[in-house]
């Protein structure tokens, strides 16, 4: 299993450190789906007891990113197609109504600061990086919506889709319809049109819904 680690037999956040840990894997792909969760060697590759590696685990059950197997134990968890359905519905409806509300307290520093994310995920060559620039996009715009928690789920939903997506970009020309979707959103929001932002922003995610979509029936042998 190949993590970056380090030794946390002295410290009391052990069990945090195993959930940042596995949470980035799992997210960045570099644990892939149904990959077994050994308990015992966790805890040898951080130094630590079970117990952690246990509650870190659970943690990881609890948004969704790990499923128990029976005669299994804790795997990866695999994203079927009406699972990815029901998420990007969900993210089109919630992402919407946030930056419909974050319209009128958007200022110009909040704007250029996303467009600082946007330029660098456009011209980014690395698709390790694409989830994390695309989220601080899309998260700066949604930063003065005043609305936390839809942000929270929001955010937990990418975290179950991020993996999916970058394969997504790819292999298809996703990464430029996505850059054109996201500066459609960028100017609407510039220009303060909290209907039109919202209206962009649906169609942004659901495009990636259908294309997404696409990519998993095409791997059903």
């Amino acid at each position: 299993m190949k993590l970056q680690v380090r030794d946390i037999s002295k410290t009391e956040s052990a069990a945090t450190i195993i959930f940042r840990t596995l949470r980035r894997a799992i997210i960045t792909g570099e644990l892939t789906d149904g990959t077994p969760l050994r308990q015992d060697e966790i805890a040898k590759v951080f130094k630590t007891s079970r117990f952690p590696v246990r509650e870190a685990i659970a943690r990881l059950e609890q948004q969704g990113l790990v499923t128990a197997k029976r005669y299994k134990g804790a795997v990866v968890a695999t994203l079927s197609m009406q699972d990815a359905s029901e998420i990007f519905n969900l993210r089109a409806k919630l992402e919407a109504d946030i930056i419909q509300a974050a319209i009128a307290h958007m200022t110009e520093d909040v704007t250029e600061k996303a467009r600082m994310y946007l330029d660098a995920y456009s011209s980014c060559t690395e698709p390790m990086q694409w989830g994390a620039l695309n989220r601080k996009f899309h998260c700066t715009l949604y930063s003065v919506s005043g609305l936390p928690y839809h942000v929270e789920i929001v955010e937990a939903s990418m975290d179950r889709i991020d993996r999916y997506l970058r394969a997504q970009l790819i292999m298809s020309d996703g990464m430029a319809r996505s850059d054109r979707d996201h500066r459609a959103i960028l100017s609407a929001c510039e220009n303060r049109d909290a209907d039109l932002a919202a209206q962009l922003t649906a169609e942004h995610i659901l495009a990636a819904k259908t294309s997404l979509e696409d990519q998993l029936r095409a791997q059903i042998p």
